[in-house]
């Protein structure tokens, strides 16, 4: 995760005290400012188990297919991909996904969630082999967060069915499950126009990573050795997306920028050097309303909200 300090020093040594101080296997109501304390804003089937072996599997197919960088996205520095829901009609706008540390504007704070903010930021969409198949601006960022994920998802002015009929680009169909440990994975790197195949090898319960808490996160075997410019890239197992490319643990530094660590149920804390590590995308599924509506209040909603109590400090309540 390349980037800038946006956040003090002293904020980010007191959430990873609030992150290893918070009970092991506590759940907190996804709504309560409480369960956002430690950067933790999510509650879901991830505080059921430490690791995904328990979880229905996705699994990949035994070969992977040809490179192929159709729908994935140039984000001036970062990687995305143009994403639909399993349910999305061809007449839906298009949704493009990268990570928040890759947001054009301020970043949110920890416990804070942007919502529906003006953008207008170039994407460059990608063909089949890499090349340029249409260049679109954003209309608005629909959700923003560093909060128990690294996701930034962007609406765009045209719709599924003319990216597919004018540019020959198909969306990338985000999976409704999490990866099973051991599952074969595929991450393409549209700002690098470079591919990665490995594994995965565990779902970590907390990365730590200065004064971001990512939660229920993917970590890769050896074989995706990911670095500058992948951060966004879109993780696919069995042709669906199930993560997003976040982070990588550079050089064996414990919590630190650039150097996660994890974080156990029994707040032991272990660091992987040269590993890197994904944020789950299937929280995307259970908030969208049909016609690729953000509902952040739907029924089974997963994504984090933001800490109500942020508000009321910004309004000298």
């Amino acid at each position: 995760m390349r980037r800038a300090h946006k956040t003090g020093a002293l904020l980010g040594a007191a959430l990873f005290a609030l992150a290893v101080l918070t009970p092991v296997g506590s759940a907190v109501p996804a709504g309560s400012a409480a369960g956002r304390a430690d950067g933790a804003a999510v509650t879901g089937p991830e505080d059921s188990v430490d690791s995904a072996e328990s979880a229905p599997p996705v699994r990949a197919a035994a070969q992977q297919a040809a490179a192929d960088f159709t729908g994935t996205v140039d984000v001036a520095g970062c990687s995305g991909a143009v994403v639909r829901m399993p349910g999305s009609a061809a007449g839906d706008q298009a949704l493009v996904m990268t990570n928040a540390h890759c947001y054009e504007g301020a970043w949110p704070v920890p416990g804070e969630v942007l919502v529906d903010q003006p953008s207008h930021r170039l994407f460059n969409v990608l063909g089949r082999s890499g090349e340029t198949a249409v260049q679109v601006h954003a209309t608005k960022a629909l959700y923003v967060t560093l909060t128990g994920t690294d996701l930034a998802l962007y609406q765009v002015p045209v719709t599924y069915r003319e990216l597919e009929r004018d540019h020959k680009v198909t969306a990338l169909t985000l999976a409704t499950r999490r990866p099973a440990r051991d599952t074969d994975i595929h991450i393409v790197s549209a700002g690098l126009k470079k591919q990665f195949t490995c594994k995965v090898d565990h779902i970590a319960y907390r990365v730590l990573e200065f004064g971001n808490i990512t939660k229920d996160v993917l970590r890769y075997t050896s074989g995706c050795d990911t670095d500058s410019g992948t951060s966004g890239s879109p993780v696919l197992s069995d042709g669906r997306v199930v993560a997003i490319n976040n982070t990588s643990n550079h050089d064996g530094g414990r919590c630190t920028l650039d150097n996660p660590c994890e974080m156990a149920r029994n707040g032991t804390i272990t660091t992987h050097k040269g590993i890197g590590y994904a944020t789950q995308t299937y929280w995307l599924t259970t908030c969208m309303a049909p016609g690729t509506h953000l509902d952040l209040k739907r029924p089974g909603c997963l994504l984090p909200r933001s800490d109500p109590s942020l508000a009321r400090r910004g309004s000298g309540l």
